[in-house]
């Protein structure tokens, strides 16, 4: 649902995200909450270090490619 309202209305504004946190507080407690937060930055940090090793194996293939003699 906040997806799509997203999508329709653009980026929530301060009362959106208050509610949101409100949200996220009741669903799983205040002692969750750490956790949750770094099991994110942990995944997003992986995310980031799979996209950049995929982009050094393009770019060392890219070399590869032009170090070849054309015949």
């Amino acid at each position: 649902m906040e997806v799509l309202s997203i999508l329709l209305f653009g980026m929530p504004g301060g009362w959106e995200m208050v509610l949101i946190f409100l949200a996220i507080l009741l669903l799983f407690g205040a002692k969750r909450i750490p956790e949750l937060a770094r099991g994110l930055g942990r995944g997003i940090r992986e995310f980031k270090d799979a996209k950049d090793q995929l982009n050094q194996e393009l770019e060392g293939g890219l070399k590869k490619d032009d170090s070849k003699p054309k015949e």
